[in-house]
This record gives C-alpha cells, structure tokens and sequence, in this order.
C-alpha cells in the first residue's frame, strides 16, 4: 500500500525483516509485534523516499504513475477500486498513512500515533482531513482510459 509497487513492497517487507532480527533485542515483550514492525517499516520507507528525493534532485513523483498493474478483470467492481485506490493515492503521505494504519491495519488511533511518533490528535486531524477530501470527491469520478486496461 505504501510503495505501489510490488517488486519495492517485497524489498521493504525484507529490510523490514533484517532490520527487526538485528535489533530483536530493543523488542518489548508484552507489546504488539506487528506495532514494532510498522515502525521499524515505516522509518525505512521514509528514509527510502527521503533518499530517493535526493537521487532525483527533489523531484515529485506521481503516486498514480506508481500504481501496481492490476491482475483482475476489468468489470465494474475493479474500476470502482482503482478510483477508490486514486482518490486515496492523490491524499497527502501523511493522511495516506494514518489511514492505512488505521482504517486497513485496524490500529487504534494511540497505536497508529504510536507507530509514527506523533500524537494522538495528529492521526485523528490527519483521519478527519483524509475523510473530509474523500467525501467531497464524487465516487463515480471517471478513471483516465490508460488505467483501465
């Protein structure tokens, strides 16, 4: 969900890994492991994509360019996903993570402000925000004829 790519979400799943066997020890026992290993994955991707800004000379890359090729046919409930998955990609990262931790991970909001060290009112503005561009956008906005394949 983070990279929109499967070949990079399968490198972040492995960095993940290794970075959470190497550093095992700083692992709390009686704590959510899946909480630890959101951390752990979200401070690689962002110093992924920090570095990756840098490579490109600070340039934006369009989350929509970077959407994964869809293996399923092409009826109705599959473009009804994409637009759904372009509304929420077009959400700034911030609000696009919170709701994915959330909303997809089933975090609470304490676990979620946890996981990306920020306050519990940081993830619930960042929720309200995300909520409120999504409810304004139509649900039968048209998907660009490259997407639809």
């Amino acid at each position: 969900m983070l990279s929109h790519d499967r070949d990079l979400a399968e490198e972040l799943v492995q960095s993940t890994c290794v970075r959470a066997l190497e550093r095992g020890a700083q692992f709390t026992p009686g704590t959510r492991l899946d909480r630890w290993l959101f951390s752990i994955l979200h401070s690689i991707w962002i110093s992924d994509l920090r570095a990756r800004k840098v490579r490109q000379g600070q340039g934006f890359v369009d989350p929509d360019g970077l959407l994964a090729s869809d293996t399923h046919d092409s009826g109705d409930n599959n473009r009804q996903f994409q637009r759904i998955m372009q509304q929420v990609n077009a959400l700034p990262e911030a609000q696009r993570n919170a709701l994915f931790l959330v909303y997809v991970e089933g975090l609470t909001y304490q676990e979620a402000a946890e996981t990306l060290s920020v306050p519990i009112g940081t993830i619930m503005s960042r929720l309200a925000a995300a909520r409120a561009i999504l409810g304004r956008q139509p649900a039968s906005a048209p998907v660009p004829l490259e997407k639809q394949r």
